[in-house]
């Protein structure tokens, strides 16, 4: 889902709005569709899926690429608990602060 989402919203947001090759939305309609429930869990999703995966891919390459798997420990803990710390900041940023 993070794959085929996240390539579209960065053309979207990144590229063709501020480029003006489209229209970009009001600022009140983002506002809008960002306060409904499902926007806001799909977004969530979208971030948490995206570290999570990341997490888990420089895991296996620092594992597999560098060979340090004595430092199994530590490499979960920085990888996972990265990903974890970015979920709740990404959880706390689209439900409280929005």
């Amino acid at each position: 889902m993070a794959a085929l989402l996240i390539p579209i919203l960065l053309f979207l947001f990144g590229l063709a709005f501020p480029l003006g090759w489209l229209s970009p939305p009001d600022h009140e309609y983002l506002r809008t569709v960002l306060r409904h429930p499902v926007t806001r869990g799909v977004l969530f999703l979208l971030c948490a899926s995206s570290l999570f995966h990341g997490a888990h891919r420089f895991r296996y390459t620092l594992y597999d690429g560098l060979q340090i798997k004595h430092l199994d420990g530590m490499i979960n803990l920085f990888c996972y608990g990265g990903a974890i710390v970015g979920s709740v900041s990404a959880g706390y940023l689209l439900w409280l602060v929005l």
